[in-house]
């Protein structure tokens, strides 16, 4: 029988590290409870309130929640089929993405060496579509399961139908607020080409002497890259990315490049170009700036951080503040990629 923890605190649910409590609190653990919830209709009762937790590494608590949080918890992986040159394995929700990734290393299956040390659980990262240094999950997912909360039954949607974007996808937009993630298929590859074009891995595997890099000498990269350039959320609060970088019309970037020559922007083969919201940020003067017990982190603008007994309303409103700016000065809105709960 599902029986429901009450007033949960959420502090060590998400990696901002806040101190707020949910009303009601469940982890799922296994297949059969989603089948409990279902048959004994609790989710019937928390249609309007209900929230489904994953790593909490990409959301932001603004206030106490008056509801139900479901904690993803679900493990296991399973290999459905191999062919000479790709692997489908099939991963539960409350994997934690970056042990799949190195399960996935270890074992020479190719396509997610890009990924490693993202935080959060394989359940988020498509509604994400999750991606770094030239890699998204999109990439490489087959399909997605989920359940549909207004049939409550089990579906499977493959990927041409997820409407993936830049950090975004169905579940973010057409099915939002609809859904629960119950497993992803992903299709890895058994003999990988690398991607080394993007960010510092080629420096730093020039570095080190390796000039014909297999998966795992990228996959040690960009953790070293990471870990030189994230906080330990442990020690010091955050989501990582808060924002999203930038696409904007290739007429306004000529204008930008006019004051800016040294901008750094990425060419997406349309008439758009994506900036480096980073360096938008970094260039009004907010990077290592602390404001009061929130700041922004001192090695990457991009990251805001939590020094402890703040708000999320103290979040929210250096996030905004930082929107303003870039928008005065470079006529660029900056999205935030961290889910903001009221």
């Amino acid at each position: 029988m599902i029986t429901l923890a009450e007033n949960i605190n959420l502090k060590n649910y998400n990696t901002f590290n806040l101190d707020y409590t949910t009303r009601y609190f469940f982890s799922v653990s296994n297949r059969e409870q989603i089948s409990e919830l279902i048959n004994h209709r609790v989710l019937d009762n928390f249609s309007a309130k209900l929230f489904i937790l994953s790593g909490g590494s990409n959301i932001l608590l603004t206030n106490n929640f008056d509801g139900l949080m479901l904690h993803m918890n679900t493990k296991g992986s399973k290999i459905l089929n191999k062919t000479d040159k790709n692997v489908f394995v099939k991963v539960e929700a409350g994997e934690v993405w970056h042990d799949f990734v190195t399960w996935a290393v270890n074992n020479g299956y190719g396509g997610i060496e890009n990924l490693a040390l993202i935080p959060g659980k394989v359940g988020a990262s498509p509604i994400q579509n999750i991606g770094a240094y030239g890699v998204e999950v999109k990439d490489v997912i087959e399909e997605v399961e989920f359940l549909n909360l207004n049939t409550l039954k089990i579906e499977v949607i493959g990927k041409s139908d997820c409407d993936f974007a830049y950090r975004s996808s169905i579940f973010k937009t057409k099915l939002k607020g609809q859904f629960i993630i119950t497993s992803v298929t992903f299709k890895l590859n058994l003999n990988s080409v690398v991607n080394t074009s993007y960010g510092n891995i080629n420096e730093r595997l020039s570095r080190q002497g390796i000039t014909n890099p297999n998966i795992k000498d990228v996959y040690n990269a960009v953790i070293a890259i990471r870990q030189e350039k994230l906080p330990d959320t442990n020690v010091l609060g955050s989501a990582g990315s808060f924002f999203k970088n930038p696409i904007i019309d290739n007429e306004h970037l000529q204008k930008l490049l006019e004051k800016y020559p040294n901008m750094p922007y990425y060419k997406q083969g349309d008439d758009t170009s994506k900036l480096a919201a980073a360096w938008l940020i970094d260039t009004c003067g907010f990077k290592g700036k602390r404001f009061g017990n929130v700041g922004v982190y001192d090695k990457q603008a991009l990251i805001l951080v939590h020094y402890g007994n703040a708000q999320g309303s103290d979040i929210v409103n250096l996030a905004e503040n930082i929107v303003n700016t870039v928008y005065d000065r470079f006529n660029v809105k900056l999205s935030p990629e961290v889910n903001i709960i009221n």
